[in-house]
């Protein structure tokens, strides 16, 4: 690997940085104090008229502490990890006694439910004892292991402690013991990818060679032949658990998990989405560490086709609900769409990771794209409701009645059987602030506009602070006042964001700065910095009408309206119904207005259009008639996407048809 990647790129933890936004504030505050205690009354069953988890229930069977039966899903365990790592997130930037006591009791009955040789789970703890590992392929069992370390390795950082870290520890060579290429050990891998990207954290925390070297192991055994799922399944007995009777060859849908070749040949995103970026992210990772190019030149190719050729406006990837999957170049649908919030959560992980090895605007703008848009949208604005599915286009009677699109709701979820997208969704806001900044011998990279204040430690121990306050998503303005105690010099790199027509001006302590470069889509100033300088950053922001490539052919003859990091939608509430007849004039001007009285708060987009006559209109019920041209002037009104749907039930659609 060249010179340039092996320079470490280091993200800030959590105790470096602390947010203080006007926008992001909201989130922080609202995970903290709602998000998190209402998951917690969800894992234990007491969100009337939510489905329920079993998640606290199936791990107190487990430690000895109640009979019963295990339910939910077979990978039930994950759900209530992800909420403990939320939990850790939180702690380690706001100090919470009773919610750390809270965590600590949730700890104690987790380690009381592990097997004395490390082994963790209790589907097959309580349902299936005599089954271990013998159904990789539909049962999560390492997918729920990486979980849990991941909630075992932030709660360390986030207290000291260290009792579900050395739990999982004891987990982790656990697996080591059991798999490998070694004789006598499993030579295979989960069906669900997660593990490997938990072995990283746990190598990075333990400084254990051991778990890199396993994660490297799962990494390079994927995809191999023979096929190890086709083994699996034949000594199994060619069942499932999900159904009777003798199965299909697992083989035969090898690109579902990404098992079709071996990682370094794969060049297109295909199969799950979500198995798929938590798979990228670990490979990013692993090449980062291990200086493997052939690593690094699969994640480039990966990441190039996932974003340029199968993501939506919006930062959702993942096209059909069959799988939850990628499906080919273009094929964006807007009304069929999943783009589950796990899955651009999964995106954003894997782009920080590739951040860490390059620094490239591309890969801070797709984050800055899926935070604004899909996963805060993920969420109702009282912190109880969810979606999984995050769709561009709804009409709620087609989601009640067609079973093609009863995937997608047309309102926010109290909980699901299957939840594992809430307490992901808690996990990824409570650690905001390690997507903000990297840094690198004498540079600090700022990726993300959000107002916080942090205490950078360079390579040569020189501790700059930041104060960053930004008015982002409403308007473009940004500065950066640094505190040190004597003078400098570094590179302070600032992201042009994509969304930016013109180059953004740059002042130092109030002098506009003209003569900066730009490197890979950062703003590069090297300068000698002192005590109290303040850099502002002034992006210009307009509403601009976007159009698609012509190969999405479900976006042909339409736009959508974008202003900054934000997707506007159209909603019933505001145009009326059925959207479908509304049209945008074309070269229409793009009218911004600040709303304080709606959605707590908004900036609509106006804009001069037509609506088709309404099905009012005609004199008869018939569906056709002959084409007779009928469109009335409207001012259609547009709201962020985020804000969708929380102003009751109704209609949404993002493209929007042009009248030329």
């Amino acid at each position: 690997m060249s010179n340039a990647l092996l320079q470490a790129k280091h993200k800030l933890s959590l105790n470096q940085i602390q947010i203080n936004d006007d926008f992001w504030n909201h989130y922080v505050s609202l995970v903290r104090n709602t998000v998190i205690p209402y998951q917690w009354e969800a894992l234990n069953d007491r969100v009337p008229d939510a489905e329920p988890s079993h998640a606290i229930h199936n791990f107190r069977i487990a430690a000895g502490l109640e009979t019963g039966e295990y339910h939910g899903w077979v990978f039930q365990d994950s759900d209530l990890a992800k909420w403990l790592e939320a939990v850790a997130y939180s702690l380690q930037q706001q100090p919470d006694a009773a919610l750390e006591q809270t965590a600590d009791e949730t700890i104690d009955l987790i380690v009381q439910a592990q097997q004395s040789d490390g082994y963790l789970n209790t589907y097959f703890t309580i349902k299936e004892p005599g089954k271990r590992w013998t159904n990789l392929y539909e049962c999560h069992e390492l997918y729920c292991a990486g979980h849990m370390i991941e909630a075992a390795v932030a709660y360390f950082e986030a207290t000291g402690k260290r009792k579900l870290l050395d739990a999982m520890c004891r987990f982790a060579d656990h697996i080591q013991d059991v798999f490998g290429p070694e004789e006598g050990k499993i030579r295979g891998y989960d069906g669900h990818q997660e593990i490997e990207l938990a072995l990283v954290k746990l190598y990075t925390v333990t400084k254990q060679e051991k778990y890199l070297q396993l994660a490297c192991y799962f990494i390079d055994e994927r995809g191999q032949r023979p096929d190890f799922f086709d083994g699996e399944w034949e000594r199994r007995g060619k069942t499932s658990i999900y159904r009777a009777g003798e199965t299909p060859l697992p083989s035969l849908s090898s690109i579902y998990n990404q098992s079709h070749l071996p990682v370094r040949e794969q060049d297109t995103a295909i199969g799950h989405s979500v198995r798929a970026v938590y798979m990228y992210t670990a490979m990013a990772d692993l090449a980062r560490l291990t200086g493997d190019e052939k690593l690094l030149a699969a994640c480039r190719k990966l990441w190039a086709n996932m974003t340029q050729k199968q993501m939506y406006i919006t930062g959702g990837i993942g096209s059909t609900h069959h799988g939850e999957a990628f499906s080919f170049d273009y094929d964006l649908p807007n009304d069929t769409v999943y783009a589950e919030t796990c899955a651009s959560i999964g995106l954003v992980y894997f782009a920080q990771r590739m951040l860490r090895l390059e620094s490239r605007s591309e890969y801070a703008d797709v984050i800055e794209r899926a935070l604004y848009n899909i996963i805060i949208g993920s969420m109702s604005q009282d912190g109880k409701r969810f979606f999984y599915v995050n769709p561009l286009e709804v009409w709620p009677q087609a989601s009640a009645n067609n079973p093609g699109k009863r995937h997608v709701k047309a309102e926010r979820q109290k909980w699901f059987g299957c939840a594992c997208c809430p307490p992901n969704l808690a996990r990824i806001l409570s650690s905001l602030g390690e997507y903000i900044y990297t840094t690198e011998p004498g540079r600090i990279n700022c990726h993300l506009f959000i107002g916080s204040e942090s205490t950078i430690t360079l390579d040569d121990a020189t501790q700059v602070g930041l104060k960053q306050v930004s008015s982002l998503p409403w308007s473009g303005d940004t500065s950066l006042e640094l505190s040190l105690a004597q003078p400098r010099s570094f590179t302070l790199a600032l992201r042009v964001p994509y969304w930016c027509d013109s180059q953004p001006q740059l002042l130092i302590n109030g002098e506009k700065e003209d003569a900066y470069a730009v490197e890979n889509g950062y703003a590069i100033i090297d300068r000698i910095w002192t005590d109290g300088d303040i850099v502002t950053w002034l992006l210009p922001m307009e509403a601009h009408l976007i159009q698609a490539n012509p190969l999405i052919r479900s976006n042909a003859g339409k736009a959508a309206i974008q202003r900054g990091p934000l997707v506007y939608c159209v909603e019933q509430v505001d145009n009326g119904a059925p959207l479908a007849t509304l049209s945008l004039q074309s070269g229409t001007e793009l009218k911004v207005e600040a709303d304080t009285s709606a959605l707590g708060g908004t900036v609509r987009i106006e804009a001069e259009g037509f609506r088709d006559a309404t099905p009012e209109a005609w004199a008869s019920a018939e569906s056709y008639r002959r084409w007779a041209p009928s469109a009335d002037p409207v001012a259609l009104q547009a709201v962020p996407y985020f804000q969708w749907g929380n102003r009751g039930v109704g209609e949404m659609a993002v493209w929007i048809r042009v009248q030329q």
